[in-house]
C-alpha cells in the first residue's frame, strides 16, 4: 500500500469533518435544504472550472454516454451526505458524528471490498479485519460515552 494515497485518504476524511462543521453552522443559519444546495452549487461551480481546465472534452463526452446509470446516483448520495453530517454535527457534535460517519463508512467499504460491489477488486474479509471492525466498534462506544 502506497503511504501517499494513505496520506490522501487522511486528507480527504480530515477535510470532511471540517465541511461538516462548516456545512452545520450553514445549516443553523439558512436552514438545511438551502445550505445542502448552496454547498452543492458551489461543489458544482469549483468542478466545472476544473472540467473546463483539465479535461479534453471529447473523450468526456464519449465516456459519458457509455456509463450505466446507477453510477449517476453519486451526484443525489453526495447532497445526502452533505445533509446528513450537517444534522448530525449540529445535534451530537463534531467528535461523536465523525465517530459514526468513520464506522459505517468503513464497514460499508469492507463489504464493498468482500463482494466486489460496484465493479471493485473483491477482497476478502478476513478474521484480522473482522477483529479489527470488533476494536473500532469497542472504541467508539469509549468515544461516545459522556
Amino acid at each position: 500500500m502506497s503511504i501517499v494515497f494513505l496520506l490522501v485518504a487522511g486528507l480527504a476524511g480530515a477535510l470532511m469533518a471540517v465541511q461538516g462543521c462548516l456545512n452545520s453552522y450553514l445549516g443553523e443559519k439558512l436552514g438545511l435544504i438551502p445550505a445542502t444546495f448552496s454547498v452543492q452549487l458551489l461543489g458544482t461551480l469549483t468542478a466545472g472550472g476544473l472540467l473546463l481546465l483539465l479535461v479534453k472534452g471529447g473523450a468526456f463526452l464519449k465516456a459519458v454516454g457509455e456509463i450505466p446509470s446507477y453510477y449517476w446516483l453519486g451526484g443525489p448520495i453526495g447532497v445526502a451526505i452533505v445533509y446528513g453530517v450537517a444534522v448530525a454535527i449540529s445535534r451530537i457534535g463534531a467528535g461523536n458524528a465523525t465517530t459514526g460517519i468513520i464506522f459505517f463508512q468503513l464497514l460499508t467499504a469492507y463489504l464493498i471490498d468482500h463482494f466486489g460491489l460496484f465493479k471493485q477488486e473483491t477482497v476478502p474479509l478476513t478474521v484480522g479485519k473482522v477483529v479489527g471492525i470488533l476494536f473500532m466498534v469497542g472504541g467508539a462506544f469509549l468515544l461516545l460515552r459522556r
